[in-house]
C-alpha cells in the first residue's frame, strides 16, 4: 500500500505499550499455578521451550498502544490505561492459544506453538486462564470506571468467539458471501481492537459517546488489520509472518481475497469455485498432500478473478472509515497524529 508511515513514531508508541503494560502482565501470569504459568511465559516469548530465560517476539503490541493511547484521548495520563492494556492483552492472547489448536498451526512468532510444544490440554487451560485473569485485573481496581471497561472487554470477547466460531463453519461451507465475511472478521479481530481503542478512555473517566467513537476506530482498524492479515495468509513471505506459504489456502479459509474472487465471477472465478469445491470433499490428510504448485496455482486464480485487488482496496476504504471515526473526538493533537500513524502501519505491514 502507499500511505506514508511515520515508523518512527509508531515504534516508540509500541514500545511504550509493551513497556509499560508488561511488568502488569507479567505480574497477572504468575498468579497460576504450575505448570501454566511457565506454559504462558514461554507463549508470550518470555523463556522458551526448557524454560530458560528468553528475548522471543512477543507480538507487536498494537493492543496496549491503542489502550494507552485511549487514556490520552480522553486527557488521562497513559498509565491510566496499563490495566486495560494488560486485560486486552490477555483476552487476546486467549485467543491465539486457541485459534492455534483449533487451526492446527504450529508455528507463531516464529517459533512452536504452546499445544505443540506443551500439547493440547495445556493450550486450552492456558487459554481459559488468561481470560479469566482479564477480568479479575479489571475488577480488582474496584472503580465504576472498571466495572463500564469489563463490561465492554466481556462483550468484545463474546463476539471474537463469535467469529472464530463463524471463521470455522465458513471452512465447510461451499458459498460464503463477501457481508459474511466482513461480519466474521469484524467479530474476529475488529471487536477486540475496538475494545482496545476505548478500554483507556472508559479508565479514564471518559463518556460513553467518545468511548463509542473510540470504538468505531478500532473496529474499523480491525478491519483493515484483518484484511491485510489474508492478503499475508495467502502472499506472505514466510520469513515475515512466521507461517507457512499459501497459510490460509492449507486451511481452506474462507478469507477475503478468496470471497471476493468467487463473487467477482468470470471465468477465473469459475475455475476458482470448482477447484475449491472438490478441495472441500478431500480429507485433511488428503489435502496436505498438495503440492506447492497446486497452492500456488489457487493462489494465481484468485488474483486472476481481483480477490488480490479487491481486499487490497478494503483495507484502504477500512482505514479511512477508521481515520473519519476520530472527528468524533476531541482530543489533542498530538493523541490525534499517533492514532492515525498506528493506522497507517497496520494497513502497510509485512508480518
Amino acid at each position: 500500500m502507499d500511505t506514508a508511515v511515520d515508523t518512527a513514531s509508531v515504534v516508540s508508541l509500541l514500545e511504550r505499550g509493551r513497556t509499560l503494560a508488561t511488568p502488569m502482565l507479567r505480574a497477572a501470569v504468575a498468579r497460576l499455578a504450575p505448570p501454566m504459568d511457565a506454559v504462558a511465559a514461554y507463549h508470550f516469548g518470555w523463556t522458551d521451550a526448557q524454560g530458560n530465560p528468553a528475548h522471543g517476539d512477543g507480538g507487536k503490541a498494537v493492543r496496549p498502544a491503542l489502550a494507552l493511547l485511549s487514556a490520552e484521548a480522553a486527557g488521562a495520563e497513559p498509565e491510566t490505561g496499563i490495566p486495560g492494556a494488560v486485560a486486552v492483552e490477555l483476552v487476546h492472547n486467549f485467543s491465539l492459544l486457541h485459534d492455534d489448536l483449533m487451526d492446527g498451526d504450529e508455528q507463531r512468532r516464529h517459533r512452536d506453538t504452546v499445544w505443540k510444544v506443551h500439547g493440547p490440554a495445556q493450550a486450552i487451560l492456558v487459554g481459559d486462564a488468561l481470560f479469566a485473569l482479564a477480568g479479575e485485573v479489571l475488577l480488582e481496581l474496584g472503580t465504576a470506571e472498571a466495572a463500564r471497561a469489563t463490561r465492554r472487554l466481556t462483550l468484545a470477547t463474546r463476539k471474537l468467539i463469535d467469529g472464530q466460531a463463524q471463521d470455522i463453519s465458513y471452512e465447510h461451507r461451499e458459498k460464503v458471501t463477501v457481508a459474511e465475511c466482513l461480519e466474521m472478521e469484524g467479530n474476529k479481530t475488529g471487536a477486540l481492537l475496538a475494545c482496545a481503542t476505548s478500554i483507556g478512555a472508559v479508565l479514564g473517566g471518559a463518556d460513553d459517546a467518545t468511548a463509542d467513537a473510540l470504538e468505531a476506530y478500532g473496529y474499523h482498524l480491525g478491519l483493515a488489520f484483518q484484511a491485510v492479515d489474508d492478503l499475508l495468509g495467502i502472499w506472505g513471505d514466510p520469513g515475515a509472518t512466521g507461517k507457512l506459504t499459501w497459510s490460509d489456502l492449507r486451511q481452506r479459509k474462507k478469507s477475503l481475497p478468496v470471497v471476493a474472487a468467487l463473487a467477482a465471477g468470470g471465468p477465473a472465478a469459475l475455475r476458482l469455485g470448482g477447484l475449491l469445491a472438490a478441495d472441500a470433499a478431500k480429507s485433511q490428510r488428503e489435502f496436505e498432500d498438495f503440492s506447492e504448485e497446486e497452492f500456488a496455482a489457487r493462489a494465481e486464480l484468485i488474483e486472476e478473478a481481483g480477490g488480490r485487488e479487491w481486499t487490497s482496496q478494503e483495507a484502504r476504504r477500512q482505514h479511512a472509515t477508521a481515520l473519519a471515526a476520530l472527528d468524533g473526538v476531541d482530543m489533542p493533537g498530538r493523541v490525534r497524529e499517533q492514532f492515525a500513524a498506528l493506522a497507517d502501519f497496520v494497513v502497510v505491514r509485512e508480518g
